[in-house]
């Protein structure tokens, strides 16, 4: 399953490191994709392993917002 997140507040490839990894730490993300000028990253996940809304709060966690 791939799924395409809104994440309003990357600005640099610190903020892309940050997402990509706290993302490929949870069980069941297989790739993670992040495109800062666009604002949005695409997953590619386990729906067996790991939700949107597990990813969503990952990623808040960072410090961004999932739209």
């Amino acid at each position: 399953m791939t799924i395409t997140l809104n994440v309003q507040g990357m600005t640099c490839n610190h903020c892309k490191m940050a997402v990509t990894n706290v993302l490929s730490e949870l069980a069941g993300v297989q790739h993670v994709e992040v495109h800062l000028q666009e604002g949005t990253v695409n997953v590619e996940y386990d729906e067996a392993k790991v939700n949107v809304e597990q990813m969503k709060e990952a990623i808040e966690d960072q410090g961004y917002d999932v739209q």
